[in-house]
């Protein structure tokens, strides 16, 4: 190949290399933007699943985290695999809906009724146990203009598809602090009991979990590609390093105390 050929060529196939095809029509505009501190609008009216109106605010109570989840019942695939993934890591938890934190499903169609959320939510909740889901896991139907408000608050993209009536969307878990701000996003449709804890005790703010969940959270970081918390080996042998220490010490302070127990009765036989 000739220098000038080169100098032609190389530059188109770099061009070719790097181009994206555009997406299809469909799927324009579906996606999910991780925004995170955003704050839910918590005068946001929807009706539960049992035709009561409330506010959004109304399930935040200032104490618990909650996981957001926006999918229909109707959808042909997603949203079951979505929701039988997260009802398969609420069963190996040690923790359940309504008592450390709270689960909001959100329907994102709106000719949905308050008999549909309430069948979808049986079929769901019989796969748990419990007297706290009833309240902890609520099912929200509402009108065109709340979904959307909500959905693009959370950068949850979707877009009904009148041909085939379905909406395209993505799946993702959006875990909010108990005051409504987003602060983390699984967006996958299996997920891990202890990423789905983890991501919950940093939403709780140091209001749920326990000392030493704070500390293993502490050794873990969110991975935005594997949209998982993986370890951190440094942070980890640290704190390997922490708890020897606390042993010994704790050894050598019980082996002082035990020291001067017998000292002490040693002086007593012989004083006597």
């Amino acid at each position: 190949m000739t220098p000038i050929l080169a100098t032609l060529v190389l530059p188109l196939a770099l061009f070719q290399g790097t181009r994206k095809e555009a997406p299809p029509k469909d799927l324009i505009g579906v996606r999910i933007d991780q925004r995170l501190g955003a704050q839910v609008p918590l005068d946001l009216k929807f009706k539960d699943s049992r035709g009561k109106e409330l506010a959004l605010g109304d399930l935040f109570d200032g104490e618990k985290p909650v996981v957001l989840t926006l999918n229909y019942s109707s959808c042909p695939q997603l949203c079951s695999l979505q929701l039988n993934g997260l009802v398969e890591a609420l069963q190996e938890m040690d923790w359940a809906p309504g008592k450390e934190f709270r689960v909001l499903t959100v329907s994102i169609d709106p000719r949905e009724t308050p008999e549909v959320a309430a069948s979808t939510k049986r079929a769901y909740l019989e796969q748990l146990e419990g007297d706290s889901l009833e309240e902890g896991w609520r099912f929200l139907v509402g009108d065109e203009s709340s979904i959307r408000r909500l959905a693009s608050t959370v950068g949850f993209g979707y877009r009904f598809i009148p041909e085939r009536n379905e909406f395209a969307h993505k799946a993702a878990l959006i875990f909010l602090d108990p005051h409504g701000k987003v602060t983390r996003y699984l967006a996958n449709v299996v997920y891990k009991p202890t990423d789905l804890k983890f991501a919950l005790v940093e939403s709780g703010k140091g209001k749920v979990g326990s000392f030493l969940d704070q500390i293993f959270l502490s050794c873990f970081r969110y991975d935005s590609a594997s949209g998982s918390y993986v370890p951190v080996a440094w942070k980890i042998m640290r704190l390997g390093g922490v708890l020897i220490l606390l042993l010994v010490g704790g050894g050598l302070v019980g082996f002082w105390r035990l020291e001067r127990r017998r000292a002490a009765r040693r002086l007593e036989q012989g004083s006597c």
